[in-house]
């Protein structure tokens, strides 16, 4: 499920940002070949005129310098003088014979297009020189150009001078910048493709862990609630073939195993009103050297009988109080104890310490030290999450795998931090840390 998710959300990612990709790269291939054509063209008139201006200036005009505008802009030009062909396009038309058809279409697509814009269109006298430019396709050679008519009239002498510039060239250089384009776009989408799937990944992983998470915890649930369930329907079963006494023993029983599950499911209900934003938390000033020694009191004839030192440490110096729930801190302190005592063998000690600090933005401290069987670094790592145990066995009745997990959301709820570190002496550190 997850792995199709993943693959759909890659598809989502990288195609919107692939089509977003390719659609402004070709908006700026448009522009860039717009730019090009029309700085091709602004140029090509600019030569244009440079050439119209010398023609003015000059009394004749010859083949060598013909020949040069040729050679050194690309140019092709023809030269006619009262109507009959100048020599220098005698000479072309004998070596290439199309050049006379591509100079009869220029003259052609002249006529057709710009012919109303000429001055003589308009029936006044006209004398000096006259050019224009324009852009035409030739049949004859597949090729588009930009031409330029320039009239000269001087001495009742009318020349006309055509001249074309291919504009092939510029196609090569768009067609390259087409093909890199091309490739950017390419290695773009790849280059994407690989992000949304490495993005997406991590953006599904959490929903992937807390699925798995929610497995394990119907899993783990319903191991905890099959046993005492069993223990429940087999003694029912035995309190009907059994004496009076033996029915008062099994009667004990099922109401024994039904707190156990009346008090693992209300664990469970509290886990999840945390998990829907639901857990309730009345913060109000609270004395925190209270809340510890009435945990002191209530844990200690347990330690007593289990022959565990249980000692409180609280700061000589009185206190601020501290804005949280104290119930729920009482809650806290309550599991934390109730886990040292568990795992803490007889003869060993147990130390519930108060302290505050101003320094680290008056932050309150609670510690719970044991000198119990300790907890591994790997352990340390899971000590946190739901139906987790040291011990693999679920064994020990009373202990579900959800204090510390209440523990934690408790304290996250009041913006603060429990963590568990080694004891130097042997067994366990638990430390909340609460804002003041």
């Amino acid at each position: 499920m997850f792995r199709k998710a993943h693959l759909l959300f890659t598809l989502l990612c990288a195609g919107s940002t692939s089509a977003i990709t390719i659609i402004m790269s070709l908006f700026y291939l448009h522009v860039s070949e717009k730019s090009l054509y029309e700085s091709h063209f602004r140029s090509f008139q600019n030569d244009v005129s440079t050439i119209a201006a010398s023609l003015e200036q000059s009394t004749s005009v010859s083949i060598q310098w013909l020949a040069r505008i040729e050679a050194q802009n690309g140019y092709t030009i023809f030269v006619t003088d009262n109507g009959s062909p100048f020599l220098y396009n005698t000479l072309r038309s004998y070596i290439d014979p199309s050049s006379q058809s591509l100079l009869e279409e220029s003259l052609a697509a002249y006529d057709s297009m710009f012919e109303a814009q000429h001055p003589d269109a308009t029936g006044n006298a006209y004398s000096g020189i006259w050019h224009f430019e324009y852009e035409f396709s030739s049949p004859s050679t597949k090729n588009t150009y930009y031409a330029s008519i320039i009239d000269i009239e001087k001495n009742h002498s009318v020349s006309q001078i055509v001249i074309l510039s291919s504009i092939a060239a510029l196609g090569g250089t768009i067609l390259r910048q087409r093909i890199l384009f091309l490739l950017i776009d390419c290695f773009a989408v790849l280059a994407l493709s690989a992000f949304s799937w490495f993005f997406t990944g991590k953006l599904i992983k959490p929903l992937q862990e807390n699925h798995e998470k929610q497995l394990q915890f119907v899993a783990a649930a319903s191991h905890e609630l099959r046993t005492p369930l069993s223990v429940i329907l087999a003694s029912n079963e035995c309190c009907q073939s059994a004496s009076p006494d033996e029915r008062i023993g099994f009667s004990q029983t099922i109401r024994n195993e039904g707190k156990r599950m009346n008090h693992l499911i209300d664990d469970m209900l509290t886990l999840a009103h945390s998990g829907m934003n639901r857990f309730l938390i009345e913060r109000k000033p609270t004395e925190p050297d209270t809340l510890c020694l009435n945990a002191y009191e209530a844990f200690e004839p347990l330690c007593k009988q289990k022959n565990i030192s249980l000692s409180l440490c609280l700061p000589d110096a009185p206190l601020a109080r501290c804005v949280c729930d104290p119930n729920r801190i009482a809650q806290v302190l309550s599991i934390l104890l109730h886990n040292a005592v568990s795992y803490t063998p007889e003869g060993g000690q147990i130390i519930l310490a108060l302290s505050y600090h101003k320094e680290r933005r008056m932050s309150f401290e609670i510690s719970v030290t044991d000198t119990g069987t300790g907890i591994s670094d790997e352990e340390k790592k899971h000590i946190f999450d739901r139906f987790y145990r040291a011990e693999k066995s679920r064994s020990t009745k009373g202990h579900f795998g959800l204090g510390l997990a209440i523990a934690y959301e408790i304290v996250a709820a009041h913006h603060g931090k429990i963590s568990v570190h080694d004891n130097p002496a042997g067994g366990s550190v638990f430390m909340v840390v609460l804002p003041g």
